[in-house]
């Protein structure tokens, strides 16, 4: 069985697409809500959200994003009987195609730390492990459900104030 990767189509992959990510991320915050994630991804309108269809069931996705100076990849998932098969690797390279016709000159993504798994498969495609943090924020009046002016664990927001840096230039 071969399967069939294009781009994703709302009326006819949204439920399989929130149970494969709910299957395979098991995702708890509102921010990473599957049809949060698709809704927000489907108004950015750049078609960089892909599935892998097999017997006309979505049986992977990978999400990618351009904002002109890097390229992103997000949300690669493959439901576990289809694992093993190659699946995971050309949904990367086709949204990496897309990427480079774009004109994008590199492509980063984040592994959640101590998934040495997946941090081995992306070695194989070429990827590499680079000295960075990862620095997050959520805006809390974005996402459906959140209570601005709370922390995401649930207590008052931290007050703003001097941290101690600088301005400079962000890399």
């Amino acid at each position: 069985m071969k399967e069939i990767i294009h781009q994703f189509d709302v009326s006819a992959h949204s439920e399989q697409l929130v149970a494969l990510w709910q299957q395979v991320f098991g995702y708890s915050s509102l921010h990473n809500a599957p049809q949060f994630v698709i809704d927000k991804k489907l108004a950015a309108g750049d078609g960089l959200l892909f599935v892998a269809e097999a017997d006309g069931k979505i049986v992977g996705s990978v999400m990618a994003g351009y904002d002109g100076h890097r390229g992103w990849l997000y949300s690669l998932a493959v439901l576990p009987d289809y694992r093993n098969q190659g699946i995971g690797s050309r949904l990367v390279r086709h949204a990496e195609k897309y990427l480079s016709e774009m004109g994008c000159p590199k492509i980063n993504l984040q592994i959640m730390k101590g998934n040495e798994e997946v941090q081995s498969f992306y070695r194989k495609l070429g990827y590499e492990a680079e000295q960075k943090v990862s620095m997050g924020k959520k805006i809390l009046a974005n996402i459906p459900g959140a209570e601005p002016g709370t922390a995401p664990n649930g207590g008052p927001a931290a007050a703003s104030g001097n941290s101690g840096v600088t301005e400079g230039p962000v890399r």
